[in-house]
């Protein structure tokens, strides 16, 4: 009796497996738009340094793995499912260590975008890589609970939609809050979570509440550290003597520019 009981609330943690895959293409396309909508519109080019590509190469293929292991569990493919988690394995280090170094790389040699205040784009975006990192091995480690599993791996990859939607978004036009607008946006792919999860189970998965708040903890000490003395030093020290020392700190619209 007990058994047939707790059945329909395990089918409800465990079901809904449309949901979290819509989502992934969902959050995957909006990534992939932003870069292709930049690209139409010629506010970037492939004429750029290696790391840029390897990054790019990387991040992209993440996509991959991520709608992969949606489709495969959709299906009930748990054999290639399980396989796509051997390689998320591996390929999560390898984002956190080549996002750590593209913000390095695009900070000295551009300062980043002209929207951004530096530090900020340094600091925040740096441990919010790693933060991805930490809530999909952990999300990982949860494989055999389904419902931390798939609402962890959703909230970090919310963190990855970051730029997709800072090449969608007008952020010229939300100087000086637009690094803060782009974060709180992102953020509403888990809050979407907990709604549907409240309509469907009457409550919302603690997976959400854990995982969006350390989102929420994460960028808010990224932000204290980047505009301290200490944050701001680091971050002068690090570009010191590239381009990315000669334009301002502080976010600021160039000369002539028009959207």
């Amino acid at each position: 009796m007990a058994t047939a009981a707790a059945a329909p609330h395990d089918t409800a943690i465990r079901g809904n497996t449309r949901f979290f895959t819509v989502m992934a293409f969902v959050m995957s396309f909006i990534i992939v738009a932003g870069f292709v909508v930049n690209l139409a519109f010629a506010r970037s080019s492939f004429d750029v340094p290696w790391p840029y590509h390897v990054h790019g190469i990387i991040f992209m293929s993440w996509l991959g793995i991520y709608c992969g292991q949606h489709v495969t569990a959709s299906t009930g493919n748990w054999s290639l499912h399980a396989k796509f988690g051997k390689i998320a394995y591996l390929w999560v280090p390898l984002m956190v260590i080549f996002g750590t170094t593209i913000m390095i790389v695009v900070a000295r040699r551009t300062g980043g975008p002209f929207f951004f205040h530096v530090s900020e784009f340094l600091w925040s975006n740096t441990m919010l890589v790693w933060l991805f990192g930490g809530l999909t091995f952990w999300a990982l480690s949860r494989r055999r609970y389904t419902g931390w599993h798939r609402r962890l791996m959703l909230c970090g990859m919310a963190i990855l939609t970051g730029p997709g939607l800072g090449r969608l978004l007008p952020l010229p036009l939300m100087i000086p809050n637009s690094w803060l607008i782009t974060t709180i946006v992102t953020m509403l792919f888990p809050v979407i979570g907990m709604i549907v999860d409240k309509r469907k189970l009457g409550r919302v998965h603690p997976a959400y509440w854990w995982g969006l708040g350390l989102y929420i903890a994460v960028f808010t000490v990224s932000m204290l550290i980047a505009f301290s003395s200490f944050g701001i030093a680091v971050t002068e020290q690090i570009i010191a003597g590239t381009p990315g020392a000669e334009r301002p700190m502080e976010a600021f619209l160039p000369p002539g520019f028009t959207m």
